[in-house]
């Protein structure tokens, strides 16, 4: 059920140490905001020096206060910190608020300073926000304990910079959007992302939940917990561009970067992953809008064709399908448009709302009617009609006329989408005037830019993607499972062990160290052969492999020669798989100090790191998971066959996905883990290579 943050959000009473009549501290804003609701509970003022604060009588300390008080903000200078802290939970506080700064952000000494305050609470069975943080409120039980008002809504907005949620306030305004609950994160000492997003989850008067987060923790919890909410996360984050391991040693490592991981996350958990303030307001806005669907074919329709073309591309660009539409659309079009109005999609006016503003409602109906169209994007010149500062006919009779047609026809919209139960969102020239407020008022986003309609209606649709049900609802995240007994050799042999072990198949192979046991180990199975150099990373960068050794002659040569060249102690002699046919993959599992063992499946073979081909997910992957990730591939088209050849068993190359992510997910002293190549034919998969490093 999560922590229990009862005391937190909703306490009986409220204490603030550091409160001040000085405006330069901190300890004025929050007495200040907590005087706001003083019919709620009751508001204790603390300050050393007693005297007056706000025109209301300071104690001297919260002994003083001479009753329990249940949750302390503390803002005071870091030398008495631990002492307000002490003298919290001696007075029974059950909930800390810690503003002051100067611990973990400063240095080795003070995460131990902040570590012993968070166990001291703890074991008092208290809660601790922070330290270093800046307050929180909580709109629907009047608690005011941040520098600044939030306006009340549906939003959770947790976040570690203040400035950051004061942009979203200002940026949600327009769109109405309001918050339920502010919470600094600070240092995460005790009350962790994690816990404000399980206890948000359970609030009823959230609807979402939006997340300005540079440290996670313990990103998987936080994955998890975003999944189980039950109700839209929004992740807005920084630093996801950087290298996670530029001295990566294979090429799983070396291809996995930061913001491969946050997104392959999210994409799991299914967070709305958004790149800056404003994108992560269109995508609340959006979602704080109308229905949602599963499917993503979107019908493009404007009244010229510049805004269309440029909206289709949007479209496209966010992740939205623009098809043509079938021909029964199409004929119901073309009985309500007119003659010079394109039907394919994008839809086009081509003038028609001049003559008569109700044909942009007659045309969304039809749209919302059709079957192969599961959301609308409207763009273009709708509310120009109606707007104060201008239109056509701006100031005259006809443009009278038009934009009281252009108004009906706003309302007529919205009685279509009621009926329809479809997403609309609206890019407009005019996103402030009467028709479109008509919109706005109904739950439809209405936007100035074409890229923010576009990203909005994406949040809105495709919710039966990665992995999730008919309902849109995701299942939960495969759970880690239990560490297996640790590798100790990352050898070549021992990896191939392992994963065998897990079900992975190889082809025969033995490792030799002289010319006898080289022998030997050929005659078990017959030829052609491969030799390998063990003990090199990178065998064929180092031109450590020698494929298709037709016999025991051709097998000797190749191995005095290799050995003569690398002075490898090792080789492996292995039978030569049937390449005919075959797709090369790459299956690595990267472990991510955040987010755990992370899988990449791509195009593999030497060429891996130079096509960059390749796709993420938390690992264990499932195989219905792995299909998809495969499936989605810009080479795709290779494992269905090309130019003749035949497709290739993706089903077993998913199985075998599943069983290499889930044996690097038990092995927590495994680094990188990855088999390059596993080759996929017609009739099965092989794997034909592996490798590990070890932390």
């Amino acid at each position: 059920m999560g922590r229990d943050l009862t005391s937190l959000f909703d306490p009986a009473s409220v204490a603030v140490v550091g409160a001040s009549d000085d405006p330069a501290k901190y300890g004025h804003a929050v007495a200040s905001q907590a005087l706001r609701a003083p019919g709620r509970r009751p508001v204790h003022l603390v300050n050393r020096r007693g005297g007056t604060v706000l025109g209301r009588t300071a104690a001297t300390s919260l002994s003083a206060i001479g009753e329990p008080v249940e949750l302390v903000v503390v803002s005071v200078p870091g030398a008495g910190f631990e002492a307000a802290v002490d003298e919290a939970l001696a007075c029974g506080a059950k909930a800390i608020v810690a503003i002051t700064a100067g611990f973990a952000e400063a240095g080795p000494a003070g995460l131990a300073r902040q570590r012993a305050v968070a166990d001291r609470v703890r074991a008092a069975g208290a809660v601790l926000v922070g330290p270093n943080c800046l307050g929180i409120a909580d709109n629907t039980t009047e608690l005011y304990l941040a520098s600044d008002r939030f306006a009340p809504g549906g939003v959770a907005l947790l976040s570690q910079s203040g400035n950051l949620a004061l942009e979203l306030q200002l940026r949600g305004g327009p769109y109405g959007l309001g918050f339920s609950r502010f919470v600094s994160l600070g240092n995460q000492a005790d009350v962790t992302l994690v816990d404000l997003v399980e206890d948000c989850a359970r609030h009823r008067a959230t609807s979402a939940i939006a997340v300005y987060a540079e440290d996670f923790g313990d990103g998987r919890a936080f994955a998890a917990a975003a999944a189980a909410a039950g109700k839209p996360v929004v992740l807005l984050t920084a630093g996801r561009g950087s290298a996670s391991a530029r001295s990566a040693q294979s090429h799983t490592g070396a291809l996995t970067t930061s913001a491969d991981v946050v997104s392959a996350a999210c994409r799991d958990a299914g967070v709305e992953l958004v790149r800056t303030p404003r994108e992560m307001t269109v995508v609340l806005a959006a979602l704080a809008a109308g229905p949602r669907t599963a499917g993503r074919r979107t019908a493009v329709f404007t009244d010229g064709g510049g805004h269309g073309a440029v909206a289709a591309d949007a479209a496209e660009d966010a992740g939205l399908d623009v098809p043509e539409l079938g021909a029964r659309t199409q004929e119901r079009l073309r009985s309500v448009l007119w003659e010079q109005s394109s039907v394919g999609n994008p839809v086009d006016l081509a003038g028609m709302g001049e003559q008569r503003p109700l044909s942009y409602a007659d045309t969304v109906g039809e749209l919302l009617a059709g079957e192969e169209v599961d959301a609308v994007l409207m763009t273009g010149y709708f509310g120009g009609y109606a707007a104060s500062d201008g239109g056509l006919g701006g100031g005259a009779a006809g443009g009278s006329v038009l934009a009281e047609g252009e108004t009906r026809a706003a309302k007529e919209i919205v009685a279509h989408l009621a009926a329809a139960a479809k997403p609309l969102v609206v890019q407009s020239m005019y996103p402030r005037s009467a028709s479109c407020r008509v919109l706005a008022e109904a739950g439809v986003p209405v936007f100035s830019a074409t890229e923010d309609a576009a990203r909005a209606l994406a949040a809105m649709t495709g919710r039966a993607a990665a992995g999730r049900g008919g309902d849109g609802a995701l299942p939960p995240l495969p759970p880690l499972p239990p560490a297996a007994a640790p590798l100790r050799d990352p050898g070549y042999h021992a990896v191939r062990a392992l994963l065998a072990d897990a079900g992975v198949p190889f082809p025969p192979a033995r490792e030799v160290t002289d010319e006898a046991g080289l022998l030997a180990a050929a005659a078990e199975f017959e030829g052609p052969y491969v030799l390998k150099a063990l003990h090199l990373l990178h065998k064929s960068d180092a031109g450590g492999v020698a494929l298709r050794l037709k016999d025991r002659a051709a097998l000797l040569a190749a191995y005095r020669e290799m050995r003569a060249r690398l002075g490898a102690p090792a080789h492996s002699v292995e039978a030569m798989a049937d390449l005919t046919d075959g797709v090369e993959l790459i299956v690595g599992v990267n472990r991510d100090p955040r987010f755990g063992p992370v899988a990449m499946v791509g195009l593999g073979g030497v060429l891996t790191e130079t096509l960059r081909d390749v796709a993420f997910a938390l690992a264990p992957v499932p195989a219905g998971r792995a299909e998809e990730l495969l499936r989605g591939l810009r080479s795709a088209a290779l494992l269905d066959g090309v130019r003749g050849r035949p497709a290739v068993d993706v089903a077993a190359a998913a199985a075998v996905v599943e069983r290499i992510t889930a044996a690097a997910a038990a092995h927590p002293e495994i680094a990188e883990l990855e088999v390059n190549p596993l080759l996929v034919r017609p009739d099965g998969a092989l794997a034909l290579d592996a490798r590990a490093v070890l932390h």
